[in-house]
């Protein structure tokens, strides 16, 4: 066996914000099943082809755990804390399996494609005030954020006016870097937050999900889990893809003209992007991978960023091209654990992206692309800032 990697490597290639690192691309050409040492020792395993990280996230053996997961980035904990209550993300069947059933029938598509009017509406208002600011401007805060923390929040039935709190602990949960004592703090305070608001949704429902969702077996504690992980996930992850994802499109300028099929223009950029890079599973049993035995006990790391750049998937990986029919990524998941608002996330991107390049048609960063402050230290990828400007 080739000899292990120590540590799972970060540093995207320079002045290629969108590429994964080189070293997990020769990786995923040289050997796709690599062992890695990971921070605190344990010897696990990296898998970086399409194929392989299909296998693993569609693999039940492999499980989500946190308390059985190795933590792959530096400065992590030494043992991660089991899942909160309600959140989806780490635990497995049949706690994850009750969730989910509960709540997928409120994220189908059907569903959320009825909420495109309210998601035109949004984006309108937001190019209103972008407009009358006047350039330049922060397109994060301006439109990436407050796009979907709008419709999260008028989906969940949670005031808007204290989106800002909301975004600073969702970004505090997704950081690679802040200590633990922070991201429970984080979590401590968006429960808090949620359980009060549960409360008042069982004395007075009103018109919105956590309303509804007081009809069902779920408790006031397990509701104010599941709100805090839909808050989080709506605010954080399409936030950045709107964000990444005009910048990767100022970046290639010839592809705007696709933006005009939206179904396929989203389903490339989530590709070419892949903000939720990597993931991490730890088996359960002994189990057959890639022609080495994964023992049971092993952490996997899972680079979903890789794995749609494979050139065994797809023809040119690295070059954004909307037309390309990009079925089969894992940009939001595979498996059961396949993004529960993947519905949503899709209806507000394929709204937004040509809205924002329809009302400003000579966008342009207003500053050097070297000078886009990305976000290095988190599990999702993106930018903190991306002033744009556009002629008046």
């Amino acid at each position: 066996m080739s000899a292990a990697i120590h540590g799972l490597p970060t540093d995207r290639p320079a002045g290629c914000p969108f590429d994964p690192p080189r070293e997990l691309t020769e990786l995923r050409e040289d050997r796709p099943l690599t062992r890695m040492v990971y921070p605190d020792g344990h010897d696990g395993w990296l898998v970086t082809s399409h194929e392989l990280v299909r296998a693993v996230l569609a693999d039940t053996r492999f499980s989500s755990r946190y308390e059985l997961m190795h933590y792959p980035f530096p400065g992590g904990p030494e043992e991660m804390p089991p899942a909160t209550v309600g959140d989806l993300t780490g635990v497995d069947a049949p706690e994850h399996t009750r969730y989910r059933q509960l709540l997928a029938r409120h994220f189908t598509v059907r569903r959320m494609r009825l909420l495109t009017e309210r998601v035109q509406q949004v984006c309108e208002e937001r190019l209103d005030a972008m407009a009358e600011q006047g350039p330049p401007v922060d397109l994060v805060t301006a439109f990436a954020q407050p796009v979907p923390a709008l419709m999260i929040c008028e989906l969940l039935g949670v005031p808007y006016a204290d989106h800002e709190f909301f975004q600073r602990q969702a970004q505090l949960l997704t950081s690679s870097s802040a200590p633990m004592e922070e991201k429970g703090a984080a979590m401590n305070a968006l429960f808090e937050y949620l359980h009060a608001l549960v409360l008042a949704k069982r004395a007075a429902p009103t018109d919105d999900l956590l309303s509804e969702l007081t009809t069902s077996d779920l408790s006031d504690d397990e509701l104010a889990g599941v709100g805090s992980f839909l808050l989080g996930a709506g605010l954080d992850t399409t936030a950045n893809m709107l964000a990444l994802g005009t910048f990767a499109l100022l970046n290639n300028p010839g592809q705007l003209a696709g933006l005009s099929t939206p179904d396929t223009a989203v389903e490339e950029l989530l590709r070419y992007l892949t903000i939720a890079h990597t993931n991490v599973r730890t088996a359960l049993s002994d189990v057959e991978l890639g022609g080495e035995l994964v023992r049971a006990g092993e952490t996997v790391t899972i680079s979903m960023q890789t794995a749609d750049r494979d050139p065994a998937r797809y023809p040119d990986p690295d070059t954004l091209d909307l037309s390309r029919e990009a079925i089969g990524h894992v940009a939001l998941g595979h498996g059961i654990h396949q993004c529960l608002g993947q519905q949503l996330a899709r209806v507000e991107m394929k709204v937004a992206f040509p809205a924002l390049f329809a009302r400003f048609p000579t966008l342009r960063l207003a500053v050097d692309p070297a000078e886009v402050p990305l976000r290095t230290d988190s599990s999702i990828h993106g930018v903190h800032e991306l002033p744009v400007a556009w002629d008046r």
